[in-house]
């Protein structure tokens, strides 16, 4: 997988932290909180958004121009594709009515309603949304490695090398990575299945802890592996 992203400069990973982010949907707030108790050094660290800005929450549309907003300002980002993204995209690239009922599951009229549409016939094409925010969605990328680190939005498929991993069931997986004791010789930080706390084992950190759902937002410090939460 290519290492270079929207928004992240040349030689901008040869020092600094990585800041990744968990699960957003919507929840503009605790982004906005989270970000400022975050320890971060603009031009040295980065931040991994591990996917699922949309749908759920109320703030789709300000989730997405937050994010779009650090990157035009020069901020190294590594924003990932997440399974809410990934159906969004399907239908409005196919218009097939199975992706649709898929979007009605996951709550996708919330993301409509943020950007002041109503009509599903609309996600044809994205016609909803402005031009940057097709543009970033269509742009995120499947997964990330860097140094001793994974980064994935649902998780990887045990006993498969990490060239052969692939959509949708890396941004779906759940059960079976969850389970597995597989060692990718690193840590695969991931979000998509959420905990009350931060998980951390021998080879997996999660960090989706349900924040749509009343919880907080996290984010992990790494190497150190340290949590913070909004």
């Amino acid at each position: 997988m290519a290492e270079v992203s929207q928004g992240i400069k040349a030689g901008a990973f040869e020092q600094g932290k990585i800041f990744a982010i968990g699960d957003i949907h919507g929840c503009i707030a605790n982004l906005q909180r989270l970000f400022e108790r975050l320890p971060y050094v603009k031009n040295r660290d980065t931040l991994v958004f591990l996917g699922d800005y949309i749908d759920r929450g109320p703030s789709s549309k300000e989730v997405i121009e937050f994010i779009l907003d650090l990157r035009d300002s020069g901020h190294n980002l590594v924003p990932l594709m997440g399974n809410h993204e990934y159906y969004l995209l399907k239908f409005a690239n196919t218009n097939d009515d199975i992706f649709l009922a898929a979007l009605r599951e996951i709550g996708a009229e919330a993301t409509l309603e943020s950007y002041g549409a109503k009509d599903m016939g609309k996600v044809a094409g994205l016609a909803f949304m402005p031009q940057d925010h097709k543009e970033f969605l269509n742009g995120l990328m499947p997964l990330w490695e860097k140094a001793g680190f994974i980064f994935v939005h649902g998780g990887l498929m045990p006993n498969i090398p990490l060239k052969d991993q692939t959509p949708p069931e890396i941004y779906e997986i759940r059960e079976m990575f969850l389970s597995s004791d597989f060692n990718f010789g690193k840590f695969v930080v991931f979000g998509h299945t959420p905990f009350e706390m931060p998980l951390v084992t021998p080879t997996k950190i999660g960090i989706d802890t349900g924040a749509v759902y009343g919880n907080m937002l996290t984010a992990v410090e790494l190497p150190d592996i340290k949590f913070y939460h909004a």
